[in-house]
């Protein structure tokens, strides 16, 4: 197990965000963190990232308790963060953007992402190596920042929000890249409001309502399930 996360607990001020939740992730595997706008799931990542440490409960990341630990000394550890605005670098070239993230992999033995390795798995990127960053689309824009994040060598990386805002197309192509991804090994956490586009891509999946776990299993049980997928996913 890559990942644990025990009961967690985690406010904004006084606005109380998350309520116990719990969830665990394997290597080599994608899972997903569904449900409706505001339920929780990006905070859950953030939890876990130390961007917003939770007030109670545990993290543990490859049987290490980083509860709380600040994001810098996490993404240290090998845990990767794409967030949902992306943050890339606009004045550098999407070249800049990658070659600025590089830093060698955590553990030995991991998987070792170069800039060939990432323009791979993201063509469009290398044909627009020479562009600026903000002169990129959103598609674009997202595939940088993933590829941003994998020349960091993480060996967990945590999605939030990936096809949001995007044009059916591109969400398309963006599936398919993150398919590839799994296909290397890469271990997901995704944070995810198009179930769909999230279903098609992992192995199990947590739903999430008002902070809480509603329903946990794998894609097989929750494509069963009508009354969850009805009532929390709106599918």
């Amino acid at each position: 197990m890559i990942l644990e996360v025990r009961d967690m607990y985690t406010s904004y001020g006084l606005s109380q965000i998350l309520f116990g939740i719990s969830l665990h992730v394997y290597e080599r595997e994608c899972v997903a963190l569904l449900g409706r706008n505001g339920v929780g799931k990006t905070t859950t990542l953030r939890s876990i990232m130390g961007l917003t440490p939770p007030h109670q409960g545990q993290v543990r990341y490859k049987a290490r308790d980083i509860t709380g630990m600040p994001a810098y000394r996490v993404a240290r550890l090998g845990v990767g963060f794409v967030p949902e605005d992306r943050r890339i670098f606009p004045g550098l070239t999407v070249r800049e953007n990658l070659d600025v993230a590089r830093k060698p992999p955590v553990s030995t033995g991991s998987m070792v992402w170069t800039l060939e390795r990432v323009y791979a798995i993201f063509p469009v990127l290398a044909r627009l190596e020479a562009r600026k960053g903000g002169h990129l689309s959103g598609g674009e824009q997202q595939m940088l920042t993933i590829g941003r994040t994998l020349m960091g060598n993480p060996d967990l990386l945590l999605l939030d929000e990936p096809s949001e805002g995007l044009a059916p197309l591109v969400v398309r192509d963006l599936e398919q890249r993150i398919q590839q991804l799994k296909e290397e090994g890469v271990t997901i956490l995704l944070c995810e409001q198009n179930a769909k586009f999230a279903l098609a891509l992992s192995d199990r999946a947590y739903v999430l309502e008002k902070g809480q776990v509603r329903f946990t299993g794998t894609i097989a049980a929750l494509q069963a399930n009508t009354a969850v997928r009805q009532h929390y996913l709106g599918l």
